[in-house]
């Protein structure tokens, strides 16, 4: 039984670094589109909507003649990097609902064929759930540093074509890991005792369940444990997947999301222009601040565990005797000081974004990965906390989807300060600020939700002693 455990302990460890491994070299690459753009624009891609204007000076009214100096405008050109990265961007995101549909269906063995969202992996360790989760977040934020290497190595004289074909080379990691190292149906929380998922282990003569009864047992055990045994009885009833649509939760939700990825996307998108403007179109700086903001992406995976502290705190705090919380409540209360934190992260970021001032952007990139590793680390957390397990990959996929949706501005918005604008994003940015205000209404209805969760516990734990004293 000892070796065992201990092979149960091993294999989990894999499973966790493995996937760590996963989403840090490949999930989020995308997020590192300006690296990207700093390389395709030395390639030439799209250089033909580059045009040659003649910026006339006017130093004296009296002058018969202007002076024109030749000033090659690259504004189309940007219009369609910022055009290819809303596309991309959107496409991943609205891809999320359709195999959250798949995970909730099948498990984690078909889902993570298609996409490698490994969120339900933090189910494995227990009271750490929330911090894998965000740690695993945390993961897919840096993978946008990838395109870091690619750049750096371009400046040394690798081809990118043959960095690309050695990343999709190694993407058949994901399906050897697929196959021995993740369940081939759902993990449940909280986990049973003794569970094992995969392939049978093989230590010495232990008693180890093989993998068909194990799968099992498993799916068995799901329906059991979805939800906590300390919940109250109103909300074990499991809700329905209209139920959950339809509630304050999920609407505020989607709006503390929507906002805030917004804000990131348009962001990501234009920073190369922001940065041609803010140098003077100086080529050794635009290469500087841009690998800066590529290096300051591999902190994603140094702040997100921070996220999932805030959240998991509560697990080691004693409970009133007077009037014991329930898992639930607790895990809701947990994740207002997150919601709250993470707004915060994103006007403070917006804010430093919007000062055009170049060395205050290293303050813009660090907030920026703070920000974005708090985002999706509590989205995931707060999903998995407020709404049912079996709901879990069609509400997860279906914010995302919502919110990618909403980021389709990100696009006029370029257009507006390419076009009207003269350039300028200005008053762009300060709109943006503007709406991430509304980012702040969530937390609020999260605190009110968990008072009135609060007061109706405590009325349940008087009746009885009412009923008591009569009697």
């Amino acid at each position: 039984m000892v070796c065992f455990e201990k092979c149960l302990s091993v294999r989990r460890w894999l499973t966790f670094v493995t996937g760590l491994v996963e989403c840090l070299c490949f999930a989020g690459i995308v997020f590192g589109w300006a690296s990207l753009v700093f390389v395709l624009k030395m390639e030439g891609y799209f250089s033909s909507f580059c045009q040659n204007i003649t910026e006339v000076n006017i130093t004296d009214i009296n002058v018969t003649g202007v002076n024109g100096t030749d000033v090659l405008d690259c504004g189309e050109q940007d219009g369609q990097f910022s055009l290819i990265f809303t596309v991309t961007s959107v496409l991943l995101n609205l891809s999320t609902f359709p195999t959250g549909l798949v995970f909730d269906w099948f498990g984690t063995t078909v889902k993570k064929q298609m996409k490698p969202f490994l969120l339900k992996v933090g189910n494995l360790f227990g009271a750490r759930r929330s911090t894998v989760i965000t740690l695993y977040n945390g993961a897919f934020d840096s993978s946008a540093a990838l395109f870091l290497v690619i750049k750096l190595l371009h400046e040394v004289h690798v081809s990118f074509h043959i960095s690309f074909h050695f990343l999709s080379a190694c993407s058949v990691i994901h399906l050897l890991r697929t196959l021995f190292l993740m369940p081939w149906n759902f993990i449940p929380y909280p986990l049973p005792e003794h569970y094992t998922y995969g392939y049978k282990l093989i230590c010495g003569n232990s008693n180890t369940p093989n993998s068909e009864q194990t799968d099992r047992n498993n799916e068995a055990q799901n329906t059991v444990n979805e939800t906590p045994p300390d919940r109250t009885d109103t909300e074990s009833q499991e809700k329905s997947f209209r139920e959950c649509l339809l509630s304050r939760c999920f609407i505020f939700h989607v709006l503390w999301l929507s906002v805030m990825m917004l804000r990131h996307n348009l962001f990501i998108g234009t920073l190369n222009p922001m940065l041609q403007r803010l140098t003077g179109e100086e080529h050794s700086l635009v290469s500087h601040y841009t690998t800066v903001f590529g290096i300051t992406q591999l902190c994603g995976l140094l702040f997100a565990p921070w996220n999932g502290l805030i959240m998991d705190r509560h697990k080691g705090k004693p409970r009133s005797a007077a009037r014991k919380n329930t898992e639930y409540e607790a895990d809701l209360r947990a994740m207002v000081l997150s919601l709250f934190l993470t707004a915060l992260q994103c006007l403070l970021f917006s804010v430093c974004a919007t000062i055009p001032i170049l060395p205050l952007q290293y303050m813009t990139f660090i907030l920026q990965v703070l920000n974005s590793s708090f985002i999706y680390g509590g989205h995931a957390a707060f999903i998995s906390v407020a709404f049912p397990v079996c709901h879990f990959g069609k509400l997860f996929g279906l914010v995302i989807a919502l919110a990618g949706l909403f980021s389709l501005l990100q696009y006029p918005c370029f257009i507006l300060v390419d076009d009207v604008l003269d350039g300028d994003p200005l008053y762009v940015n300060i709109a943006l600020t503007l709406l991430i205000l509304f980012a702040f209404i969530h937390p609020f209805s999260v605190y009110l939700h968990c008072r009135s969760l609060a007061s109706q516990e405590a009325h349940r734990c008087l009746i009885p002693v009412c009923e008591l004293k009569s009697s």
